[in-house]
């Protein structure tokens, strides 16, 4: 069986992938959970016992049964991740769209500090090793290594991932065990009474809960690489993987428990359990581990990105692709937004202890509005009972709130850091998505077959010069019927465009990730064609290669003739050309906004400066292509007072 072009069938090689790609943010989390539970704390039975009881309560409700059982179901075509549920459920409720921005700009937010955090952690055991070494110039260095090499993709170094982080779980399970060999009493932990003792009996203990939170947030993860690996691979790793995070908890917790001195004093439990003897090659598989999480952070936001451009959620920029490797994409800009922010928050926290102080406020909402939309899609698409999904998703639910409060007690300690990062993303996708709902307001269609006997007189009249053999306009109009009065006025208006053969293109996202497929519809034999191709919100646009293979296929077929005739035109050159016309609007100085709109649409064409040109974001040769500008007048002034005042000439003295 096959899931857009991975295999999704089980096997040893398959599950090793799973490990590589999947696992590095979760995977890394015993670097530093048990450590931000103790922090300053005195180490007791209850603190030790109830942390470690709330961790694994915690992976089993939220990461296994939430993520691994439940949203593994809603499988977009094999794909995952918030915008694929999003498209899923989107047509059952227009406030879902802002459940689907909220949740992806906390995800990246989450990608400018889990990289950090992860490096930092590993790196700053070599401590250990050298007290006084500086760690920050360290992290900075291998950070600024993973942004500069994505430029080349990860296909020639991702066949280690797999055995590395199989390494690394190994490694947690193995040094966990041995502890636990010691003090087997730790194992009573897993009793919920501990959990619960733990926030209603030890002072403040509720608030713990944001450093328990740790251990779960790459949860998220396992959902958005669905389409990489298949659920059955998730969900068989995820066994292995779960085991080696309890086993090492507990382990460290045994540590805790069981050393001399009442306080951590600024040692980690994860390095404590490792013997001496191993600490330089732990470190070192540690930091690899880091790195893998990083970048499957950043290879995430390249796709949250890019998914995001095809919802019109974020302004068209120049996306790339690497390698041959089909899904691995490299975006610039978002690569040098990732590392600027990496590098802030390294500088502004300096260590990793202080960055648990900003991570997990931000990803509390991904998980909250992932809860939102699942809702939907059990009730709506699954045909689930309402009642057996209403307790099941308030559970989650009640559980998330309760972290989010928990978190938010990080908010002063720099939680806020990551909340300003997602609220800058947030007002991004918010002011590109509704400026172009109240640009869509003022498109007018009109009836195509109305102009179809112009369009014929104009292409037939040799008085006007030629403008092209085939000219292209791109078209949002959804019936094959209609088209943009914009688009027949830039044909007739002014000086006309006389062609051969006037196409109009349509291109319509889908809500199945991969889709490529293409109708055709002819108003005019040979001379007014409308083309209609259907694209995936994961694939691509390359809408010109599209387009003339489009047209070598109809050839082929001898469905269309390519007008090659000796009437001057092609009279020295027989093959035909292409001219795509693109309207491109400006903002009218005519206009009066109200204040929302105002921001709004000003916010849009600031953002549209920024982005790329849309001959490149729809993947048009420069030199086939003619732009032009047209005003947009949204709310045209209307109250002025011009007050006419007759001229005097001065007499002559």
């Amino acid at each position: 069986m096959k899931q857009n072009g991975i295999s999704s069938k089980v096997t040893m090689g398959s599950l090793l992938v799973a490990l590589g790609i999947i696992y590095g943010d979760i995977g890394t989390s015993p670097l530093y959970v048990m450590k931000s539970i103790i922090n300053d704390r005195e180490i007791t039975e209850l603190l030790v016992f109830g942390g470690v009881s709330c961790v694994f309560w915690t992976l089993v409700f939220q990461t296994t049964f939430k993520y691994v059982t439940l949203t593994l179901m809603a499988d977009n075509h094999g794909e995952g991740g918030i915008f694929s549920l999003y498209a899923l459920v989107r047509r059952y409720g227009k406030g879902l769209v802002f459940s689907a921005m909220v949740g992806a700009c906390a995800l990246l937010a989450d990608g400018m500090i889990t990289p950090p955090i992860s490096v930092a952690s590993a790196v700053e055991g070599l401590e250990k090793v050298a007290p006084h070494l500086p760690t920050v110039p360290i992290v900075i260095v291998i950070l600024s290594l993973i942004f500069f090499f994505q430029r080349f993709g990860t296909q020639k170094v991702g066949f280690v991932f797999g055995p590395v982080m199989a390494v690394w779980f190994s490694m947690l399970l193995i040094f966990g065990i041995v502890q636990i060999f010691h003090y087997p009493d730790i194992l009573q932990a897993l009793n919920p009474v501990y959990a619960v003792r733990l926030l209603i009996q030890y002072p403040e203990g509720f608030w713990l809960l944001g450093a328990v939170f740790l251990c779960t947030t790459g949860a998220e993860a396992l959902y958005s690489d669905l389409g990489h690996c298949g659920k059955w691979n998730i969900r068989y790793s995820w066994i292995f993987v779960k085991t080696s995070l309890i086993i090492n908890y507990l382990g460290q917790a045994a540590w805790l428990l069981h050393q001399d001195t009442p306080m951590l004093n600024g040692r980690n439990p994860f390095y404590e359990i490792i013997p001496s003897w191993f600490l330089i090659p732990g470190i070192l598989i540690a930091t690899g581990a880091a790195i893998i999480a990083s970048q499957a952070l950043i290879s995430g936001s390249y796709t949250l990105i890019s998914e995001a451009m095809a919802l019109n959620f974020w302004p068209r920029v120049s996306v790339r692709q690497p390698t041959e490797m089909k899904g691995q994409i490299y975006i610039p800009s978002v690569n040098l937004i990732l590392w600027g922010g990496c590098i802030a928050v390294m500088l502004y926290f300096q260590n990793s202890e202080h960055m648990e102080a900003a991570y997990g406020l931000a990803i509390t909402l991904t998980m909250l509005m992932t809860t939102i939309l699942l809702t939907y899609f059990l009730y709506r698409v699954r045909k689930w009972n309402f009642w057996l999904v209403g307790a099941v998703t308030t559970t989650f639910a009640l559980i998330e709130i309760a972290f989010f409060i928990a978190n938010l007690k990080k908010f002063p300690e720099g939680g806020f850091v990551t909340l300003i990062i997602a609220g800058g993303f947030f007002w991004v996708m918010y002011t590109w998505y509704f400026a172009r709902k109240i640009n869509n307001q003022f498109v007018k269609f009109v009836e195509l077959k109305n102009y179809a006997t112009m369009l014929q007189n104009l292409s037939n009249d040799d008085e006007i010069p030629k403008f092209s053999t085939h000219l292209i306009y791109l078209t949002k109009a959804d019936l094959p019927a209609h088209i943009e009065e914009k688009i027949i006025k830039s044909i007739f208006s002014k000086n006309p465009k006389r062609a051969d053969v006037y196409w109009f293109l349509h291109l319509n996202r889908t809500d199945d990730p991969y889709t490529l497929e293409y109708s055709v519809d002819e108003l005019l034999d040979d001379k007014v064609i409308r083309v209609d191709i259907n694209i995936g919100f994961r694939v691509q646009p390359r809408t010109e290669f599209y387009f003339k293979k489009i047209v070598q296929e109809l050839v082929s077929r001898q469905e269309l003739n390519l007008h090659i005739r000796p009437d001057g035109s092609t009279r020295y050159n027989p093959e035909p050309d292409f001219k795509f016309v693109v309207l491109e609007k400006f903002l009218s100085v005519e206009n009066e906004f109200a204040l929302r709109d105002g921001i709004i649409l000003n916010g849009y064409f600031f953002l549209k400066k920024l982005g790329t040109s849309d001959e490149k974001a729809f993947g048009l040769d420069r030199s086939d292509v003619v732009v032009e500008q047209l005003p947009l007048v949204v709310q045209a002034v209307e109250h002025v007072t011009l007050k006419h005042v007759k001229y005097h000439q001065v007499p002559e003295e």
